[in-house]
């Protein structure tokens, strides 16, 4: 800690993705004071720099703390030797297993058929999806889309411009995911490149369960993000009122660093398809969607109780279903029979 430029460096409490350094940045930025700030996911720090008015490191960093902790982070001065909380996977087991259960019947009994194909499941998007909109990746969403309704409040306009931007998002992440899945034409060609690339996401899908699980914090360092400065370029818009704003805004948001968009981005890729890799995309922002929509139209807040349970219960989602995708390449290429299918 420098004292005479109040340079100071916090441990972060809670981060498990890009995501959750960029929700920290945006939030703890805002606060007086504050005039420079960087969250680091690899070492889960933060470094902030202020004025802070003669306050002690402890006093800041609790004060700090007051402004993530509806996000469910917290700051500290020494690092927390996090011990693995048992009984949070007491209710996260069952609550992964009956949420898998409930789309495995489905698929069985024909009611979810129609998003089959013979490369692959695109109910896997959709499940991602419905998982990540239970986990704080897209809390970070979820803050656009009040800040759209704190924008156009003014005007006496609430559902025109969350419509939108849902709309937006939807429409986005498709044509998006489809030039994703164009790009990959090329490399799906290529047999081994394309099973190299699959092998690439069920990886990532894997990295990405383990660090909701918050066990293993090495891991964390290898997490895939977009550039901060994409990301923070959406953020910078979510404050024009133009009519168009909001569809732009939320189509803006596949550029967000949400490990569970990154890795349905890399499955696009591999898709080697505009049609493919776009109906990825989509199902992906639709599984999002009911969370999402409740958050817009006031029914329902970022902060969720139980959050840890909540986060546990989607790791283990996210893992099984990468261990799904696995064997399913594997099966695909001749390596070793079907263990078990969607």
């Amino acid at each position: 800690m420098d004292n005479a430029s109040q340079k100071y460096l916090f441990h972060a409490n809670g981060m498990h993705c890009h995501s959750c350094a960029l929700l920290i940045e945006e939030t703890l930025s805002k606060v007086s004071g504050v005039s420079n700030i960087k969250a680091v996911l690899g070492n889960n720090t933060v470094k902030i720099e202020g004025d802070f008015k003669g306050a002690n490191a402890e006093a800041i960093a609790e004060e700090l703390s007051r402004h993530i902790k509806p996000h469910g982070y917290t700051l500290s001065m020494e690092k927390q030797k996090k011990s693995m909380e048992l009984s949070d996977f007491y209710y996260a087991i069952p609550a992964a297993m009956v949420f898998l259960a409930i789309f495995y019947s489905l698929q069985k009994i024909g009611f979810v058929n129609f998003v089959n194909a013979p490369t692959g499941s695109l109910l896997v998007p959709f499940l991602i999806g419905l998982v990540a909109s239970v986990s704080t990746c897209l809390a970070i969403v979820g803050g656009l889309t009040l800040s759209i309704s704190a924008n156009y409040a003014k005007t006496g306009e609430r559902w025109k411009p969350q419509t939108l931007f849902h709309a937006g998002r939807m429409g986005g992440f498709f044509i998006l995911g489809g030039i994703v899945g164009a790009l990959g034409s090329g490399l799906r060609a290529n047999s081994e490149f394309s099973f190299i690339l699959n092998l690439i996401v069920s990886i990532v899908m894997v990295i990405l369960g383990i660090n909701l699980l918050d066990i293993f914090h090495s891991v964390k360092k290898f997490s895939v993000t977009m550039p901060k400065s994409i990301s923070r370029l959406v953020m910078k818009h979510r404050t024009i009122s133009t009519a168009i704003a909001p569809a732009l805004i939320g189509a803006g948001t596949f550029f967000l660093p949400c490990g569970f968009t990154q890795s349905m981005q890399l499955y696009a890729l591999s898709s080697g398809s505009f049609v493919r890799g776009g109906l990825i995309m989509l199902l992906f922002s639709l599984g999002t969607l009911p969370v999402l929509a409740l958050i817009s139209f006031g029914f329902a807040g970022i902060k969720k109780e139980y959050s840890s349970v909540l986060m546990k219960a989607a790791g283990i989602v996210v893992i099984v279903l990468a261990l799904y995708s696995f064997q399913a390449i594997l099966a695909a290429n001749g390596i070793i029979n079907p263990i078990f299918t969607f």
